[in-house]
């Protein structure tokens, strides 16, 4: 009778997907970390730069190149310096790999522009000699106590969404310097704040175990969940693409550790719920949209776990045992795939900040024999062009992220976008006391030649 059962087994491109440990050359270390804690992820990353907090006076922040591994050295090495207090989460902007802004303990949120020459290590892993980058472009003031989360806009440019312990939620346009919308009844401090793929809606977990799904354009909620893990751990939350289906990270009554997925329909109950395990640490789930696969990572362990979601029950399907290590990360981020060595069928880059051994750059890959471009792993992902403006999003436009192909024959060269030109405040003063000198020798000048200019 065994004999003449079918096992289907579920195929997958990405079940074998495995990943490395680094070599020692390949990661970046010498480092001394903040030691706030918090809810955020600690580190952020651009196909080009990744960023990480320091230890010290003014909220110091390393921002380093992917391409040049090595050791950092404090006070040789360039940083990006300019709050008057720690700083606690940053955020890349995605349509310009050199543009982040970082939020404080002071409650401003700064947004700094990496010079094209920025080299905190040389080509030899070593520290290289630079000055700090201290001027920012724009700073946003509007939050009343320390703020705690940022994110972008996925499809607009200069849309940025923050959080912050005066339990407010604000949408800014960092181009004009101005709020756009402000959700001021959070109720408690927020664990988590993310867009949905076309950046019409905002979600936010709260300490008060309340999910709540935000239109941002009004700075008002659309939709709730109340309590969607039993347990006392932060919630994390994540759109699983443009499927109307919603993941959320936390832990049951027992603490164990569990995903639940829902319909952003129907948010009564949970369409599936998986018990992960009965680790203390917060899982980070971070989700690529473009092939499907979830990989959900763990502050305080060293295991990253590989799962791929399908639009249908059981929604995820665990790939395999992923990657472990004994060394524990303090956070987690993922590298936007333009950043991504194709040609290596490399999936996915996840960025793990540890304690004291650095930041290690986790490679997932599916193994081919080909040397081709794969395509059927690779589908278009988004680029780095924005489907609209800041204003033409509030005003009510909704629209897709832009795309592009990975395959390197159609691509163009710069995996970065164009590099954004804001005037700051600085140069704007520089400019108008050189405007009045000019003014004023002008007129001395017409005085002298008697010629009335009133």
């Amino acid at each position: 009778c065994i004999s003449k059962m079918a096992f289907k087994i579920r195929t997958s491109k990405y079940r074998h997907i495995f990943c490395d440990a680094p070599k020692p050359e390949e990661c970046f270390t010498g480092f001394k970390l903040s030691t706030l804690t918090g809810d955020q992820q600690y580190i952020k990353a651009s196909a080009k730069y990744f960023a990480v907090a320091l230890f010290g006076g003014g909220g110091p922040i390393m921002v380093g190149r992917h391409d040049r591994p090595g050791r950092f050295e404090s006070g040789t090495s360039s940083i990006v310096q300019g709050h008057k207090g720690a700083v606690l989460d940053f955020d890349f902007n995605p349509f310009d790999d050199s543009m982040f802004a970082s939020a404080s303990e002071d409650t401003t949120i700064k947004i700094w522009s990496i010079p094209d020459d920025w080299e905190p290590t040389d080509e030899n892993g070593l520290a290289k000699k630079g000055d700090p980058l201290e001027d920012s472009l724009v700073d946003l003031v509007g939050h009343r106590k320390k703020v705690t989360l940022l994110r972008f806009h996925p499809t607009a440019s200069n849309v940025l969404g923050s959080c912050s312990s005066d339990y407010s939620v604000k949408v800014w346009d960092i181009e004009k310097g101005e709020e756009i919308s402000s959700f001021n009844e959070m109720g408690d401090l927020a664990h988590d704040i993310v867009w949905d793929v076309n950046g019409d809606q905002l979600a936010t977990s709260c300490k008060d175990k309340i999910v709540r799904l935000m239109d941002p354009r009004a700075g008002s909620v659309s939709g709730t969940i109340d309590k969607p893990h039993e347990g006392v751990k932060s919630v994390k939350l994540s759109y699983m693409g443009d499927t109307g289906k919603f993941l959320t990270v936390g832990a049951s009554r027992q603490s164990a550790r569990e995903v639940k997925i829902w319909d952003l329909k129907n948010l009564s109950e949970p369409l599936t719920c998986e018990t992960i395990d009965t680790a203390s640490g917060v899982l980070v789930p971070l989700y690529d949209s473009d092939t499907g696969v979830l990989y959900l990572s763990g502050k305080g362990d060293g295991i990253v776990r590989p799962y791929e979601f399908e639009d249908k029950n059981p929604y995820l399907h665990r790939l395999n045992d992923g990657f472990r290590s004994t060394a524990p990360a303090k956070g987690v981020c993922m590298v936007p795939k333009r950043g991504l060595d194709v040609m290596a069928c490399e999936t996915a880059r996840i960025m793990k900040l540890t304690n004291n051994q650095g930041v290690h750059p986790l490679k997932f890959i599916v193994p081919r024999k080909s040397d081709a471009f794969q395509d059927d792993i690779f589908p278009d992902c988004a680029s780095a062009t924005p489907a609209h403006t800041a204003d033409e999003w509030a005003a009510g436009s909704s629209k897709a992220p832009v795309t592009m192909s990975l395959n390197p024959r159609e691509r163009k060269d710069d995996i970065s976008g164009p590099k954004k030109k804001f005037r700051t405040v600085g140069t704007l003063s520089k400019e108008l006391d050189e405007a009045q000198k000019r003014i004023a020798f002008l007129e001395k000048k017409l005085k002298d030649a008697g010629i009335s200019y009133d």
